[in-house]
């Protein structure tokens, strides 16, 4: 019994990157690569901080701290306008 709940909570934990876009198309020109995201960074607490879905907050502020700052951080990944807003 305990098997089938420890499998059922991980698979309902887990079936947003399964079903997750590859490609997200937002406002703007702007393309977000999720499926490449997913790959680099193995931990989806980082975008996603309340679990798998839409990203609570998500908006033109949230992403210009949170990805920008992430690709700055990290060193890779656009952090001029037209890279992103093409």
């Amino acid at each position: 019994m305990k098997k089938t709940i420890v499998a059922m909570l991980a698979l309902t934990v887990f079936a947003g990157t399964a079903f997750g876009a590859d490609v997200i198309e937002m406002k703007r020109g702007v393309k977000f690569n999720h499926k490449a995201h997913q790959e680099l960074l193995k931990d989806c607490s980082k975008c996603h901080e309340k679990g798998p879905g839409k990203i609570e907050g998500f908006g033109k502020d949230w992403a210009h701290k949170n990805c920008k700052g992430c690709h700055a951080d990290m060193k890779k990944g656009p952090t001029s306008c037209k890279e992103c807003h093409k």
